[in-house]
């Protein structure tokens, strides 16, 4: 059976892959230097039988039901490379992205299906069902929302019933779809799995084929209004419905004015992005992700320089080093009457700041150039190990836990950051009020922080590597503005409650940094991305109790 099967495996690469790859590659040339010579042809074959989606009129859609393609038509953008590489990166590994970076070039000369086929092969053979799931949740959201096109958006949202028909992988849109522009219906190609792992094959059905698939689902029917892309598989596809419009980017070239207006706001997001996941940072098309991995080798050396030199040296010569090394500090200090650095004697101060990265306290004690002591939830062993200041756990005993703070504020200043966790979006989470139990000498201070190729935050990674990320960047920006002391008629000294303060200090530091305030918690940042409560040590701590010995 061995030799009959190599031989099939071997006759279908071979004329598959490279006769029909190679003919293909042929074809695109010709028509190139064809269409190049001759301009009024190449402007006719971009031409569409169909206006345009800008055309498309909103008004009394409700009851009107639509269909299209995603990445043709919903985003901006007309590749989906940059979509396979974020699987194969955040859900697999780096050598799988470098991998689906390798075949890049290849990809050029292979015909859509085989390119698919490729794509779906390196980024999926071999993929726990679950990290899948992981990315799609947590991940592609955020990178989906920024491509949305606001013009296809708009009529998306104006009807009633919403179908979409992508040949991409159905578990790579269908969660951000439903949960984010409400469609009612995904149909996508289907992926083989064995167990819980995806063997990188298409299912039985093969490749999806769009106006096949609407002719099964509305059989004599048709939908009411069609959007595609200006190709003629889409031109094929929406054909079969009542009113058809094409997303023609050579149309939006001609403006400026229309080609700004497909940009969503984040203000129109149909739903706020307030959590996501994953280490990049950046869109991964494959140049970016070529410079990502020409500057790997460096950014880790670096990163390893910066740590050293936080840890080591003093805070002048570690801030001197750092900002020769590419890290940007800003730092703004506004100090009341009452201010920490008042003439009078004072009580030890209680910092009390947004949550960016682990590493907000060491910034903090390293612009302000004094020892801090900093609380924590969850810390790995290995940034313990490492910080150059003091840091101390909490066990969310609310009690325990206050005990402990009173007793290190009674030895030093301490730094506490009361929403729980990190957030990188521009919102700050709710605060836990306990903090405002414990002090009269209460300084806010809003930190934010800007990066242009990793973010130092994991909610299911590796926690231990999140400052080596955020420092593996070339240019990592910390902005750290210490606020004025809070007024004691504001704290509970003065008979405020301490959710009122906790409140009073979250509203001050979201109108110094420009962020939104929410309700939301901990609990359900990691119930998103991680889905789990983030208590992973407690529940050590629980088994701990159960066997004392």
């Amino acid at each position: 059976m061995f030799p009959m099967v190599f031989l099939k495996i071997a006759d279908r690469i071979l004329y598959q892959l490279l006769a029909n790859s190679c003919y293909g590659a042929a074809m695109k040339v010709k028509d190139y230097g064809f269409f190049w010579k001759n301009s009024s042809l190449k402007s006719l074959s971009q031409s569409s039988i169909f206006p345009c989606v800008s055309k498309c009129s909103l008004d009394n859609r409700s009851s009107h039901t639509l269909v299209c393609d995603f990445h043709r038509t919903l985003l901006r953008s007309q590749s989906f490379v940059p979509y396979f590489m974020l699987v194969a990166f955040e859900g697999g590994s780096i050598f799988r992205a470098f991998l689906l970076l390798l075949a890049c070039p290849l990809l050029w000369v292979l015909d859509y299906e085989l390119k698919l086929r490729v794509m779906v092969f390196i980024s999926f053979c071999g993929l726990r069902l679950t990290d899948m799931e992981s990315v799609a949740r947590a991940v592609l959201p955020k990178f989906y929302l920024e491509n949305l096109n606001f013009l296809t958006y708009q009529v998306l949202a104006s009807t009633g019933k919403k179908i979409v028909f992508t040949s991409i992988p159905r578990v790579m849109v269908e969660g951000f779809l439903k949960e984010y522009l409400s469609v009612d219906e995904v149909i996508g190609t289907e992926l083989h799995t064995f167990s819980n792992y995806f063997t990188g094959l298409f299912s039985q059905s093969g490749m999806l084929v769009k106006h096949k698939a609407l002719k099964e689902y509305f059989g004599e029917k048709l939908p009411d209004i069609g959007l595609g892309g200006p190709g003629f598989h889409d031109h094929h596809f929406i054909s079969l419905c009542k009113e058809a419009y094409v997303v023609n980017k050579e149309e939006y070239g001609k403006s400026s004015a229309i080609m700004k207006s497909t940009i969503l706001p984040r203000e129109k997001y149909p739903k706020p992005l307030v959590f996501h996941d994953g280490r990049l940072a950046f869109l991964p098309t494959p140049l970016a992700t070529l410079s990502m991995f020409m500057w790997f080798p460096l950014g880790t050396i670096l990163a390893l320089f910066r740590l050293t030199v936080g840890i080591f040296l003093p805070y002048n010569l570690a801030l001197l080093l750092g900002t020769y090394s590419g890290v940007r500090v800003g730092l703004k200090v506004c100090i009341s009457q009452e201010g920490p650095n008042s003439t009078k004697k004072q009580k030890h101060v209680l910092y009390v700041c947004s949550h960016r990265t682990l590493l907000d306290p060491v910034f903090l004690s390293t612009v302000l150039k004094k020892p801090l002591t900093a609380v924590t939830y969850s810390l790995s062993k290995m940034s313990e190990f490492i910080a150059p200041i003091k840091t101390v756990r909490l066990t969310r005993d609310r009690s325990q836990d206050g005990e402990t703070m009173q007793k290190l504020l009674r030895e030093g200043d301490l730094v506490v950051c009361p929403e729980g966790t990190t957030c990188r979006e521009p919102y700050l989470l709710r605060f836990s009020s306990l903090f405002a139990e414990l002090a009269d000498e209460i300084v806010p201070v809003a930190l934010n922080t800007h990066v242009s190729m990793f973010y130092g935050t994991t909610a299911s990674g590796l926690k231990c590597l999140d400052p080596v990320f955020f420092l593996m960047n070339p240019t990592p920006i910390y902005q750290v503005h210490v606020l004025g002391k809070v007024p004691k008629y504001l704290t509970c000294a003065c008979g405020k409650s301490s959710c009122e303060v906790a409140n009073f200090i979250q509203r001050q530091l979201a109108d110094a940094l420009g962020f939104e305030c929410t309700t939301l918690t901990r609990r359900d940042k990691y119930l998103m991305l991680a889905g789990n409560e983030g208590v992973v040590q407690q529940k050590k701590d629980n088994k701990r109790r159960k066997n004392p010995s």
